[in-house]
């Protein structure tokens, strides 16, 4: 008689099936940070919820005291790095971006300057088909070259 052995199915876990499924290691790694800050940010934004809200007296939790300033720069720091950013609201009631938001008239000198010191100009159209013709009908006669 000849001993047969069956092997099992090894069980995989999250990272040998991610490891498995991406070959290329640097996207491994990318998506590894992005659980990480993932994880952060439940955990900070779970923190602050917990410095805001009373829990009831039913749990038997006593009540922490805590400042929750290190733990909302973490959470502001982290959805920075997802691209989201905390905005202030102006007194106009409308919303600046706060760390390097610019104002229209920071864009209007911007533009002015960008206008005195490159000779070209940016057309942006809105409305589609456009069709650009050379013909000189309405217009000044064209430039012929001389010889």
């Amino acid at each position: 008689m000849e001993n047969k052995e069956e092997k099992k199915p090894e069980k995989k876990g999250f990272f040998n099936k991610l490891k498995e499924s991406i070959d290329d290691r640097e996207e491994q790694m990318a998506i590894l940070s992005t659980f990480v800050r993932l994880g952060i940010l439940v955990w900070s934004g779970g923190i602050l919820t917990l410095a805001y809200v009373q829990l009831p007296p039913a749990l038997g939790i006593p009540e922490q005291k805590l400042d929750p300033t290190f733990i909302a720069s973490v959470f502001t720091g982290v959805l920075a790095t997802f691209g989201v950013q905390t905005a202030r609201k102006n007194g106009d009631g409308t919303y600046k971006a706060q760390g390097g938001g610019i104002s229209k008239s920071d864009m209007e000198r911007l533009i002015a300057a960008a206008a005195q010191t490159a000779p070209a100009q940016t057309i942006r159209i809105e409305q589609a088909p456009i069709k650009f013709s050379t013909d000189d009908k309405g217009g000044e006669p064209p430039v012929k070259p001389t010889l």
